[in-house]
């Protein structure tokens, strides 16, 4: 975990419960779900493979060990873990480095609570390097702190990077609103007991007791999220 900003603290918007709000990377804040398939597609297509388009929905969302070593079970690579790891962060890196489209309605949010001073953490299963260089793109400055994904010992689907960014804001995490893109990113929040906000981008994600689902974070905005809170009491 590493701090960006200085911690924040717990301030709330005024009448409201809202504490901090937490936010998932790819697919969520920055359109790069595809990009990872379309590398993880070169690498395999390098390595005489070629990868099922059903796939896709597997490892969509999840941590590296978990879709890398699916992807080696399911093509039978000749390639070892760590090897096809380092392969895939480099490649991800390339192409982040030629464009990195924020989602429609991502600048606005993130403006928005920096402007209410609401703590705001960013938290990915992508590692370190990844989230570093994402960051120089989205704006280090609206986040008081970053979770990465090699930064610690169960990321999602667990809940440990949510509560571990909880923790870190000074936050209770039943006043946290999650914001995810992914089946697996949700699993993780609402295992730590956070309000859960769906923005689907690869599979579709149904509503559920605790989670709203939107089509767009245009649709999403600070009375929106204290809104979350609201319905708890």
């Amino acid at each position: 975990m590493t701090t960006t900003v200085p911690a924040l603290g717990t301030r709330t918007a005024e009448g409201s419960a809202l504490q901090a709000v937490l936010l998932d990377m790819d697919g969520t804040l920055v359109d790069t779900e595809g990009f990872w398939w379309d590398v993880e597609v070169e690498v395999f297509a390098g390595l005489g493979h070629a990868l099922d388009e059903s796939w896709r929905h597997v490892v969509v969302g999840g941590p590296m060990t978990r879709s890398a070593g699916f992807l080696i079970e399911a093509t039978g690579a000749d390639i070892t873990l760590d090897e096809l790891t380092v392969l895939l962060n480099d490649g991800f890196e390339d192409r982040i480095g030629r464009t990195l489209p924020l989602m429609p309605g991502a600048a606005r949010l993130l403006a928005e609570l920096a402007a209410h001073e609401i703590p705001t953490a960013l938290v990915s299963a992508s590692h370190r390097r990844i989230i570093d260089r994402i960051l120089a793109s989205i704006g280090p400055q609206y986040f008081a702190l970053t979770v990465a994904g090699d930064e610690v010992k169960r990321t999602k689907p667990f809940p440990d990077p949510y509560l571990l960014a909880a923790a870190g804001l000074g936050a209770e995490p039943g006043r946290c609103a999650v914001i995810e893109d992914t089946t697996t990113g949700v699993a993780a929040a609402e295992a730590a007991g956070c309000r859960v906000v769906a923005v689907p981008s690869v599979t579709p994600i149904a509503p559920a007791a605790g989670r709203t689902v939107v089509t767009s974070l245009e649709e999403v905005d600070l009375p929106f999220l204290q809104g979350l809170m609201t319905e708890m009491r």
